[in-house]
């Protein structure tokens, strides 16, 4: 009797801790409500109700993605939605598979959130849910529309306004209805959506959710001002209004949207000093609640705000700020803000970006765009200080660890860093930028002796639409059907850009090596294919590629072991053409060195994955179609019995360099090419070259001959065991002999092959 009425008082106090936790969310009182379920959750486990402790772990889950923490809640749902899977249909299960979806759709997983979402749809319909069928139409408009199939999310978003139960679920659905209208520019839906939306507003009773509403209201109408009714009053009086309902309820994070969407209103406006006082108000209450995916955006908006008033050094502090901010947030990056979603490339890189440019301003003094710095102990008037150089090349580093967290939806890269203008003597260092305004250009040269190297700058002035035309027409001009006088004068207007102004130093320093660690489209380009006017680049330097100042234990490679795991298909599969040139290739590289080769129908996952788990390669060598994307999912290798994905891919080198304390020292791609009409399809290429822990990997940026690939390959194996050079120099004399035969002298055949990583 004694166990039977502490089993019922355990359960009285999980259903009133459930509750709790249920107005402190609805509340803004999120952290609270987080620690309010976990105590239901042990409350219900005592009481021995397995239901009640599913029901309050996927409420956690959903605190947790109110408080942007969305990977935390995606670990939480993916275990519990295992236990779901094999329990009778529920509005439980319904709830558990609606938030595992939303948390993906975050995530960047659209496809698996979408078929979660649809599970849980179909069971909310059969048990005759309506507010869940709602809220679930909702969250499959929200995948849509990341999908990019606009007319499909605004079809979900209209059938969640419709079968809403609620004023706020409906006033949420054609808000997003509404803001689909904008960014689409079909202004013909959005004057009714508008006075619907404005109709049912004043009569929501305050709650965040309200509070969040308006602010919504607030953004859509301040995108375009001009294409709808000019509110610009009403806008100020609606956030006024969210301001003051959010004090209310003493919801601070919902005040720290409010009162920062009203800065940004005073900043659209040009009210600068309200602009100010709004946005650091906003800030203080985002920091004071550790609201970290918030407050970058606060201060990214102070920055902004105080550049315009001329205050440059108050924005570069404002800004580098966001950026420590968005460098804490590397985890769940992908998720900065749950209520008002960015995109990736419109906030994060903006960021990095913006701060970049205002390091690199010219003083009012400086009389030069090409003005290199010097070589002594002081800095010349009018040039930019050593200290916002070494910064700005810090920025452009941790953007593309940015660029690749968000390529592989997860914080990638935590090796030790290598400071890669100590680990050669000969090398240069370059970092080509590309501003709005300009193509700016960081280098550092070898180091010379103990004392730190002085970077140098230069810098062109140009729109970037500008210098991403001129790259789009030397790219396409790397297509033989194009004119070589037109490929040459393209060529050598972008080598003017980036080498001709540190041709002297260059020289001067004995550097033997060009180390680029590329920018945006740059990395799309093959290096090798600038032309001077007499010679391309590759004829004067080695070349290489790299992510920055992160190199794994940079060594050169040990002759004396050297072998290869040599894997290939010479047939059509899948749609892919055949290689025929491939088994010529594998061949002449095996009679070159030890070696293992898997060819056609042995070239399959599983016995790829045997083999470098089998013995310590320190060569992997695969002669196969490859596509490079900026979205991972369309990354991939092609095998026998199907693709090997770049993710696939680097856990299955990574489990072997965890297994094995012999590293590969180079991964060789010799058959990949690019995705058609991807201008950052290289961004594939970094991000396979980074995560899969190789030490150097060699690829192609687009589809070659066969044959001429055959010819490289065997003789870039030549070098690397018949001679002491380098990689990069074995993959320059490669390039050279190449270049030197008539049917090959066209960069099309030599040009795409790059080098990325340690060059040594």
């Amino acid at each position: 009797l004694r166990a039977s009425q502490t089993t019922t008082n355990n359960l009285i106090l999980a259903q009133a801790l459930n509750t709790q936790g249920s107005l402190q969310l609805a509340t803004g009182q999120t952290e609270a409500a987080l620690n309010t379920w976990k105590q239901a959750a042990i409350a219900y486990t005592n009481a021995g109700d397995e239901a009640g402790i599913l029901g309050s772990q996927i409420n956690q889950a959903q605190a947790l993605q109110t408080l942007g923490l969305y990977r935390q809640a995606q670990t939480t749902l993916e275990q519990l939605n295992q236990k779901l899977q094999t329990q009778p249909d529920s509005l439980l299960k319904v709830t558990g598979l609606r938030s595992l979806g939303v948390a993906l759709q975050v995530m960047g997983d659209l496809q698996k959130s979408q078929a979660v979402l649809e599970q849980s749809l179909a069971i909310a319909q059969r048990l005759e849910s309506s507010p869940d069928t709602s809220t679930i139409l909702f969250s499959l408009g929200n995948t849509a529309r990341a999908l990019k199939d606009h007319q499909k999310s605004f079809n979900y978003y209209h059938k969640a306004a419709e079968n809403a139960t609620t004023s706020i679920t409906k006033v949420e659905a054609q808000l997003n209805q509404l803001s689909l209208s904008v960014q689409t520019q079909k202004w013909e839906v959005a004057p009714a959506l508008l006075s619907q939306i404005q109709s049912s507003l004043t009569n929501l009773p305050p709650s965040r959710a309200a509070v969040y509403a308006q602010v919504n209201l607030a953004e859509s109408l301040m995108t375009k001002r001009s294409n709808l009714p000019d509110q610009l009053s009403k806008i100020a009086q609606l956030l006024a209004r969210a301001i003051q309902q959010a004090r209310s309820l003493k919801d601070s994070r919902a005040e720290s949207y409010a009162l920062g969407e009203l800065g940004r209103l005073y900043e659209q406006t040009q009210q600068w000093s309200d602009a100010q006082k709004l946005t650091q108000e906003a800030l203080s209450l985002a920091q004071a609640i550790n609201a970290d995916h918030i407050a970058y955006r606060w201060q990214w908006q102070l920055g902004r705000i105080l550049k315009q008033q001329g205050n440059l050094t108050g924005a570069v502090a404002a800004y580098t700020e966001a950026v420590n901010t968005l460098q804490s947030l590397r985890s769940d990056l992908v998720a900065i803000s749950s209520d008002v979603q960015f995109t990736f490339r419109d906030s994060v890189e903006l960021v990095y970006r913006e701060l970049v440019r205002l390091l690199l301003e010219l003083p009012p003094t400086a009389s030069s765009s090409l003005k290199p710095q010097s070589d002594q102990g002081e800095e010349p008037e009018g040039v930019i200080s050593q200290k916002n150089l070494e910064k700005a090349r810090k920025l452009i580093e941790s953007l593309q660890l940015a660029e690749l967290d968000n390529f592989f939806r997860e914080a990638c890269l935590k090796t030790k860093p290598e400071q890669i203008d100590q680990v050669d003597p000969t090398a240069a260092i370059i970092y080509p930028i590309i501003l709005p305004d300009r193509i700016a250009v960081i280098f550092s040269l070898p180091r010379q002796s103990s004392q730190k190297p002085w970077l140098r700058y230069y810098q062109t002035k140009l729109p970037q639409s500008q210098v991403e035309s001129v790259l789009e027409q030397l790219f396409q001009s790397l297509n033989p059907a194009f004119s070589n006088k037109q490929r040459l004068r393209v060529s050598q207007q972008v080598y003017d850009w980036l080498i001709r102004p540190a041709e002297a130093q260059f020289a001067q320093s004995g550097v033997k090596t060009l180390v680029f660690v590329p920018d945006g489209s740059l990395r799309n380009l093959p290096m090798a294919a600038l032309h001077d006017g007499q010679h391309y680049l590759v004829e004067k330097y080695n070349i290489a590629v790299s992510q920055g100042l992160q190199l794994l234990q940079p060594r050169s490679l040990i002759r004396k072991r050297l072998k290869v795991l040599l894997g290939g298909l010479t047939e059509a599969r899948q749609g892919f053409s055949a290689l025929p040139a491939v088994e010529s290739e594998l061949n002449q590289i095996a009679s070159e060195m030890r070696s293992k080769v898997l060819l056609n129908q042995k070239f399959i996952k599983t016995t790829i994955e045997e083999q470098i788990y089998a013995e310590p390669f320190p060569i992997i060598h695969l002669a196969t179609h490859a596509q490079f994307s900026s979205n991972a999912d369309n990354t991939f290798l092609l095998t026998w019995d199907g693709r090997i994905n770049v993710k696939d891919l680097d856990r299955l080198l990574r489990g072997r360099e965890q297994e094995n304390t012999n590293p590969i020292e180079l991964l060789v791609l010799s058959a990949c090419q690019t995705a058609v009409g991807d201008k950052r399809a290289a961004l594939g290429l970094a991000g396979l070259a980074v995560r899969s822990g190789t030490r150097s990997t060699l690829a192609t940026l687009w589809s070659v001959r066969d044959q001429s690939t055959a010819e490289l390959m065997a003789q870039f194996y030549r070098e690397l065991t018949q001679t002491e050079v380098n990689k990069a120099e074995a993959l320059r004399q490669a390039q050279l002999k190449l270049l030197k035969k008539p049917k090959y002298e066209h960069p099309f055949y030599w040009a795409p092959f790059v080098l990325v990583g340690n060059w040594l």
